[in-house]
């Protein structure tokens, strides 16, 4: 059923990005037959949804984790440097303690499971539009207490991924899945020379020595999926 709204209220103007193309059509169906909410744009990758949200300067960014190219994780902040005042909902899969705490350090707003019920998304929305920090249930309790409480901010702890570069995790995002050094380079339009003096960059701050290592790790962080 259509909910509607008064006329002088602006709808809450929403840009999905997803790898998968199906589920971006299923949020947009969604979304369209609640009158609160308006998407105005969506993408397959956090790139170019950069410049998208930059360009369309959405309320509320309704952003997945795990992504070719950059992850969720590392486009929050670049993000947020092309439209400040955007609002960011994490909506993934991952539902462990450790990716909340880094989408909230990195400046998420909300995290939300995909297996949540489709009424949960829309108070997710209207949560983070009002600048409400939300956590699902479903996704940790632990941190929503903390956030209810009114802390808000994760204390950081020790992460290796911590200590790379914006550029060295792109790498290391690429190498994790599988591709050469050749494969990375022209992905990235960098010279092979410095594709390799990243690799070797990774993996003395990561301790991983070959290229399963850093798959396993880049799974365990979220980056790549299993």
């Amino acid at each position: 059923m259509t909910t509607t709204i008064a006329m002088s209220q602006r709808p809450i103007r929403i840009f999905l990005v997803d790898d998968q193309s199906m589920l971006r059509a299923a949020f947009r169906s969604l979304l369209a037959q609640d009158a609160r909410f308006e998407v105005v744009g969506d993408s397959g990758d956090a790139r170019s949804a950069i410049e998208r949200v930059a360009e369309l300067r959405p309320d509320v960014v309704v952003l997945d984790i795990s992504m070719p190219g950059l992850s969720g994780l590392d486009a929050i902040g670049p993000m947020r440097a092309a439209h400040p005042r955007v609002r960011i909902l994490m909506l993934t899969h991952h539902e462990g303690d450790s990716f909340v705490e880094q989408a909230l350090r990195g400046g998420a707003d909300g995290y939300l499971s995909k297996d949540s019920d489709p009424s949960e998304l829309m108070l997710a929305l209207e949560s983070v539009h009002l600048g409400k920090a939300y956590i699902s249930p479903k996704v940790s309790a632990g941190m929503l207490a903390m956030v209810r409480s009114g802390l808000g901010v994760v204390a950081p702890r020790a992460n290796r991924l911590d200590s790379l570069t914006p550029r060295e995790r792109e790498v290391f995002q690429l190498l994790a899945l599988g591709k050469g050094n050749k494969d990375v380079a022209r992905e990235l339009d960098i010279s092979l020379g410095t594709v390799k003096k990243h690799r070797e960059n990774l993996q003395r701050k990561l301790d991983c020595h070959s290229a399963a290592e850093l798959a396993r790790l880049a799974i365990r962080e979220g980056l790549v999926e299993s």
